[in-house]
């Protein structure tokens, strides 16, 4: 069962010392999330990866957040952190892991966003029990407007859940799940923005050939996607009965459901969302059998 959480901003986020391990697009949008809504300063975030020392800079920089470049100034970010947040690439996470898991200790609580990795495998990787929150954002999150699933391992505390919670409001809405909807929460709104971007490419594309300049497609179609999506969250009224207010009896749109119907859209969204959260699977398979080996 999903529930939508709407708790609010934790006081105490402003007094913790934050880690990021891995400073891609997502890790540094939770970083400008932090700061934008003021939940924390930029001395309290300390930011590292394996070697990019140009990406370092260019956060450093834009931020005014620390950056751990020597292999003394990781592990203290990693040891004296009271938030860890593990934000490297998949392929990467069981080895990186395997390296620094003597520098954790369980006072500490874990953002996991790393893709297909279960808090179990963590766990494993760990080598003790620590409080884990597993999260699934997705790339809207950079602009503010992510959905992101959480689930929380057991060890998890009340305050530590909410805690978690009001850091990734910071760039969206959460979904609080548990763990095995995670992966249909990686199918649905994990991969859901470029299920968009496709449909947004097919419209282009046809506004193109069917006479249109590509500008005028362009601005056409995000216009009517942004309208779409603001009207469905204005009037709160279910999708389906909106498609049914703007599809007239024999009218254009009803013959151009019809024709999404005769090519199965329906099944081949359903057929895109099942293939996407199996995949998820397979990746924390993956990432297990790494993670044991």
């Amino acid at each position: 069962m999903t529930t939508l959480s709407s708790s609010g901003v934790t006081p105490e986020i402003n007094t913790l010392q934050m880690c990021f391990y891995g400073a891609g697009s997502m890790a540094e949008a939770l970083v400008r999330g932090l700061l934008d809504r003021g939940l924390t300063e930029p001395g309290k975030i300390t930011m590292m990866n394996r070697s990019n020392a140009d990406r370092m800079q260019e956060l450093t920089t834009r931020y005014g957040i620390n950056a751990a470049l020597t292999d003394i100034e990781k592990d203290a970010c990693l040891r004296d952190a009271d938030i860890v947040f593990l934000a490297m690439k998949p392929k990467d996470a069981a080895e990186a892991m395997k390296n620094v898991r003597e520098l954790f200790h369980p006072g500490q609580l874990i953002v996991s966003v790393i893709a297909g990795m279960t808090t179990s495998t963590l766990e494993t990787l760990l080598g003790k029990p620590m409080p884990i929150v597993r999260t699934m954002p997705n790339t809207s999150s950079t602009i503010g407007l992510g959905a992101t699933g959480i689930s929380f391992s057991p060890s998890v505390t009340e305050e530590q859940r909410k805690l978690a919670d009001s850091i990734l409001q910071a760039v969206g809405l959460t979904a609080i799940v548990e763990e095995p909807m995670l992966e249909v929460v990686t199918g649905l709104s994990g991969s859901g923005p470029a299920y968009v971007y496709y449909l947004m490419e097919a419209m282009i594309a046809a506004g193109s050939k069917l006479g249109l300049t590509e500008e005028a497609a362009r601005d056409l179609t995000i216009q009517t996607v942004l309208g779409a999506a603001h009207m469905v969250k204005a009037t709160g009224e279910d999708p389906a009965e909106l498609r049914r207010k703007v599809t007239s009896p024999n009218g254009a749109t009803q013959a151009a459901i019809e024709k999404l119907d005769a090519h199965q859209f329906m099944q081949g969204i359903l057929s895109a969302i099942s293939r996407s959260a199996e995949r998820a699977v397979e990746m924390g398979a993956e990432i297990e059998r790494n993670a044991t080996s």
